[in-house]
């Protein structure tokens, strides 16, 4: 007979952890259920001194794919009866990501000796973040943390989907414009000087654009080492600037002043923050609640964030939704007034729902448009750009024939 380690609620939601002795574990299982036990996890302790010393180790990261995977498969097993600590150890041993592996068999030690899953995962915040935590414990407080972890699975889905939009989109124009830089360096800094000799031997009255071309090259030619010391600490630079509050408040207004592609990641930052919104309140948790885990979780965009606070204190104080994120002069009129009506109509999350699909549609049709438009503009401009050094070369070789075929006169 062996001892098997379970933690249960009892019918006034009391979470105890103790042991049993029996047979096997469907024995432990029943006789937990005849004392009207609702079981949160189970384990022989083998099991568990097995589970301890076989930790998984390792770094790496974890993909949002693989959260996507992992909350497809806890909200399935969870749904099909197994037992919570049961489905995280199954996980945590059929990893694929060592990484992963090892958070999920962390969590599994934390869960199995009574915690709680959303205080688990809060202790890894890099892999779990707040939103995660807010909607895993939503879902356990109201006891639909399957139906909650399908949510959280298709929030982090579409979040991905854009992801990978935007990453094709600007994929081959990426690779076009790194190419043709690489070309435009070789030209000036290879191809160039051998004419600027031969000209120079020939001692001809070089055209204006042929000049400031071979001057561009000499210069470039010269301090080349130079130029890429500065640049490369130009970027160290401005990434520590960025990384302090005020260097990133000033590039977030930077990336929203910036032509056309501003337009662009203040829409993602809306659909991002009605998605989510619609996601929190739509699995139970409260919209002072939203509004703060949207609070944290815009870490990267001081502006937004700033603007979701200033919306949290007026809420809290007793504002309606609506008029306090008006209040704050960030949200465009369409998303203020559609947030009114919700309120007025008592449909609040539909009406989210259907303002952060407009959203998305328009990140979609920007995205269409973009690849549709930007390949042709590229090619033109960089082929303009390398047609002008060709016929600033070529303009002193006709003069070049000119003289040959005057001295053969």
């Amino acid at each position: 007979m062996g001892r098997y380690i379970y933690t249960v609620q009892d019918a006034q939601g009391t979470v105890t952890t103790g042991a049993i002795p029996a047979d096997d574990e469907d024995g432990a299982v029943q006789s937990l259920q005849n004392k009207g036990l609702f079981i949160l996890s189970i384990h022989s302790e083998d099991a568990k001194a097995k589970g301890v010393f076989n930790m998984k180790g390792g770094g790496g990261s974890i993909s949002g794919r693989e959260l996507v995977f992992f909350g497809e498969q806890m909200s399935t097993l969870i749904g099909g009866g197994i037992p919570l600590v049961r489905a995280l150890s199954l996980l945590s041993e059929h990893a694929d990501n060592k990484a992963l592996g090892s958070v999920l068999t962390a969590v599994t030690k934390e869960v199995s000796a009574g915690g709680t899953l959303h205080k688990a995962l809060e202790k890894h915040p890099k892999v779990f973040d707040e939103i995660w935590v807010s909607l895993v414990q939503a879902g356990e407080v109201s006891g639909q943390l399957p139906t909650v972890l399908r949510q959280i699975t298709a929030y982090n889905e579409a979040q991905e989907n854009i992801k990978s939009k935007i990453i094709t989109a600007i994929a081959y124009p990426a690779v076009l414009m790194t190419m043709s830089i690489g070309v435009l360096a070789y030209f000036i800094i290879y191809i160039v000087p051998v004419f600027a000799d031969i000209f120079r031997d020939f001692h001809l009255q070089l055209p204006l654009l042929t000049s400031v071309i071979i001057r561009f090259s000499g210069f470039a030619t010269k301090y080349f080492v130079l130029m890429l010391v500065i640049a490369t600490g130009s970027i160290f630079a401005a990434r520590a600037y960025i990384a302090t509050p005020p260097g990133r408040l000033t590039w977030n207004h930077v990336q929203f002043g910036i032509p056309l592609v501003g337009e662009l990641i203040r829409n993602m930052q809306i659909e991002r923050m009605l998605t989510t919104m619609s996601t929190l309140i739509r699995s139970g948790v409260s919209i002072l609640n939203a509004v703060s885990v949207l609070e944290g979780s815009f870490k990267r965009n001081l502006i937004f964030q700033g603007a979701l606070k200033k919306a949290k204190n007026d809420i809290a104080s007793g504002r309606s939704i609506s008029e306090s994120f008006k209040k704050t002069g960030i949200f465009p009129p369409m998303v203020t007034e559609m947030m009114w009506m919700g309120e007025e109509s008592g449909k609040l999350p539909d009406i989210i729902v259907v303002l952060s699909k407009y959203y998305q549609e328009l990140i979609d049709q920007f995205i269409r448009r973009f690849t549709s438009i930007i390949d042709p503009i590229l090619v033109v401009g960089i082929g303009g750009i390398i047609a002008v050094i060709v016929m600033s070369i070529f303009m002193p070789i006709f003069q070049l024939s000119q003289i040959g075929s005057s001295g053969g006169g």
